[in-house]
């Protein structure tokens, strides 16, 4: 299944400026993985198989792209559905520039619930991370993370550091730099802010 969810996703190499502040080699487009959800949703399927062991009561997804694969899921797990809205968070060091919030019609129901986070993509994990705290801001208790592809290893931190599953159909190595540190920028790479998300 890795190699169909892989097929879904047009990758370009490159000098990234990416969601989360970081700098990277790898762009995904995103924008189009639900073009044809059908396509999807076997993916999708396997993900909420593997989520639903852990009594999850709802599925919160990051808006934008992220949240159509959550709605997804919590379908065939048929659990409540909330997502996540991204915010300006201005960063003293630049990373992790931006934040996410539940809306308001929606905390009161998640208090106490244990709840999967899922998402398209998690790279840096920049929704991930505004998704996290915003649950827990409002009581919810997160248990998981969902997502079809992870990129590196920044997941898998996170999630261990916060005691959260981490599942995923497919997961491929990626580099990951702070501006300071970009061997990209050192070799004078032009830096592309595709306006995007991944992150």
């Amino acid at each position: 299944m890795q190699d169909a969810v892989l097929s879904l996703l047009a990758a370009r190499k490159g000098h990234f400026l990416l969601e989360s502040g970081h700098h990277g080699d790898l762009w995904l487009d995103l924008e189009l993985l639900c073009l044809r959800p059908r396509l999807v949703e076997p993916a999708a399927r396997e993900l909420a198989r593997r989520l639903s062991a852990l009594g999850v009561d709802a599925v919160c997804g990051p808006l934008v792209e992220g949240a159509f694969v959550g709605l997804m899921v919590a379908a065939e797990m048929d659990v409540d559905f909330t997502y996540s809205v991204r915010f300006a968070q201005p960063a003293e060091d630049g990373l992790f520039p931006v934040g996410y919030g539940i809306p308001d019609a929606f905390e009161r129901g998640l208090r106490n619930k244990r709840v999967a986070i899922v998402s398209d993509v998690v790279n840096a994990g920049s929704a991930m991370r505004g998704t996290f705290a915003a649950l827990a801001a409002c009581g919810a208790a997160p248990v998981a993370v969902g997502a079809l592809v992870v990129l590196g290893t920044a997941a898998a931190r996170f999630a261990s550091s916060r005691n959260l599953v981490l599942e995923s159909i497919a997961a491929l190595p990626n580099s990951l730099w702070t501006p300071a540190e970009c061997p990209l920028c050192v070799s004078g790479a032009m830096l592309e802010n595709v306006g995007g998300f991944p992150g």
